[in-house]
């Protein structure tokens, strides 16, 4: 439209950077031209540049060129929706702008497609800021807005401890659309200190996204949170959902060669996205030089993993000319210090077939009376009597060699809720079922099954096309009922829940170890990413 009329353009982008006035321009107005922005972007932005909202040491390079991108209208309407923006707690303008250019070709991409435009639910309108104020004055925390979040602390002022770990985060979702930190934070505050409140925000409508991450300096806050806020009627009528939060920086990848060992998985992987730490494999029991077909990656923080996501799921990237799939690592609820406290089975894996549970059961109850052993093909549970001769055991024989074989051994978790277990199960069909249509089309040939999940071996009715597999346990979970002790799987469950399906199509591989955490104190670690529709 306005690229099909240049006087008209012109015209009215004189009328927008006053073009046609007697303003005088900065001195920044040429070092813009010389950048290569036209005249009238050049104008419209030196203008901003005198109401003080801006300065130019304050753009940097990759906005001037999203700029320079722009045709002139385009350009024009997103400094002037810049301008009109509330700048006070924004620290890095230059993202805000590219924030404000991203969400412009959003909107005219879904008027393009004939979608309308997203519009706010309620009236848009800001904070309180004299609440804001005083509440920063009063705390010392400061406010960092971004086109998608308002980031509140992180961390509090002169913090001298550890950052925050696991199950220090909770999780608010059903936040009224219109509510902001002036409310949230004095609500949180009687949970414990806050380290950062972290309200998403939506772009498109200037609204924020109903949810919001509050993370605590201690877990008892966290857990405080949970049991005094969650179905907390924050307005007549409106309860908030709060739950604790685990970031997960782990990626489950199915379908890789099992030749590869994880060296060569650690060098490929990290071509593909940064932030790459760690390759968790899983021996083959029938040989030990082969891995079971799939790999767990870990990643320095969630954001990484989040982007090793979307580049390893799109589909083009192939790793040793195999279609690869991704999806985040079984989610596992953490267990409280209390219950671990408690625990008296060991995990013990990376066991070779010739170690039978009678000579487990001799290395182990040198450190005290062995109830029972259980093995499973490679991994094994080894039941204590007491607690402390169990730990004993763990950190003596923790690496060392029992049938030809290092071992690794750590404290057993117990089971987890079943109810919460079949919530993640379900999250993660549906996530399958939508990675399996995008990618091979199967939409009209995968039949409906109650409480399946894509981790089952024998899901699909019948071979895939091309090299692509199914994995027997997508997230390193066996599925099927566990003893309470902490023993093993119960393998008979899935025949009996799925009969013959269970031993259909298992041409994937054998079926993998329940994960086990990484990092030290026996490994207690979990990870969780998975919530209820809340916002």
């Amino acid at each position: 439209m306005a690229e099909g009329n240049g006087e008209v353009v012109e015209e009215m982008a004189n009328q927008k950077s006053g073009e046609g006035g007697d303003g005088e321009r900065t001195q920044d107005y040429s070092k813009l031209l010389e950048y290569g922005l036209h005249k009238m972007v050049a104008g419209r932005l030196d203008d901003i540049y005198k109401t003080g909202k801006l300065a130019h040491s304050e753009l940097d390079e990759r906005a001037l060129d999203a700029l320079k991108e722009f045709h002139v209208e385009g350009a024009l309407d997103v400094l002037d929706q810049f301008l009109d923006s509330n700048l006070e707690h924004v620290s890095n303008k230059s993202a805000f702008l590219c924030g404000v250019m991203k969400t412009y070709r959003q909107k005219i991409r879904a008027t393009q497609q004939g979608q309308p435009a997203p519009a706010a639910t309620v009236q848009a309108k800001g904070p309180d800021e004299e609440k804001i104020k005083a509440i920063l004055e009063r705390t010392g925390y400061t406010l960092d807005v971004t086109t998608g979040q308002r980031k509140y602390g992180g961390p509090p002022p002169n913090w001298e401890g550890n950052t925050p770990g696991n199950g220090c985060e909770v999780f608010c979702g059903k936040i009224p659309k219109d509510m902001y930190e002036d409310e949230l934070i004095p609500l949180f505050e009687k949970c414990g200190k806050i380290w950062d409140l972290r309200l998403m925000m939506d772009p498109m409508t200037g609204t924020n996204r109903g949810y919001a991450f509050v993370t605590f300096t201690s877990r008892d806050s966290a857990s405080n949170a949970v049991r005094e806020l969650n179905d907390y009627e924050i307005r007549n009528g409106k309860k908030i959902g709060v739950t604790i939060s685990f970031n997960n920086h782990r990626l489950f990848v199915g379908n890789i060669p099992k030749n590869r060992d994880r060296d060569e998985l650690l060098e490929e992987f990290a071509k593909h996205a940064p932030g790459l730490v760690e390759v968790i494999i899983y021996s083959s029991p029938d040989d030990k030089k082969k891995n079971r077909g799939f790999c767990f990656l870990e990643y320095e923080s969630h954001k990484a993993a989040s982007l090793a996501k979307r580049r390893l799921g799109t589909g083009r990237i192939k790793v040793w000319n195999c279609d690869i799939i991704v999806d985040w690592a079984d989610p596992q609820e953490e267990p409280d210090e209390q219950t671990m406290s408690k625990v008296k089975v060991l995990y013990v894996r990376n066991l070779t077939q010739d170690t039978s549970e009678e000579k487990l059961k001799e290395s182990f109850e040198q450190f005290g009376r062995v109830e029972r052993v259980k093995k499973i093909k490679d991994y094994a549970f080894v039941h204590f009597e007491d607690r402390d001769n169990a730990v004993k055991a763990m950190k003596d024989l923790d690496g060392k060699e029992i049938g030809g074989s290092n071992i690794e051994v750590s404290l057993a978790k117990p089971p987890s809720d079943k109810k919460k277990k079949e919530e993640i199960l379900r999250a993660r069909e549906r996530r399958m079922t939508q990675f399996l249509q995008t990618r091979i089309g199967l939409v009209s040939s995968v039949p409906s099954f109650p409480s399946m999940s894509p981790q089952h071996a024998g899901m699909m009715p019948g071979p895939l096309p091309g090299p692509m597999r199914v994995p027997s346990g997508a997230g390193g979970q066996p599925i099927g009922k566990r003893k309470f002790e902490g023993g093993p799987h119960n393998q008979g469950d899935i025949k009996r829940r799925y009969g013959a399906l269970a031993n259909f199509g298992n041409s994937w591989g054998s079926q993998p170890l329940p994960q086990q955490p990484l990092g030290a104190n026996g490994g207690e670690q979990w990870y969780t990413d998975t919530y209820s529709a809340w916002s």
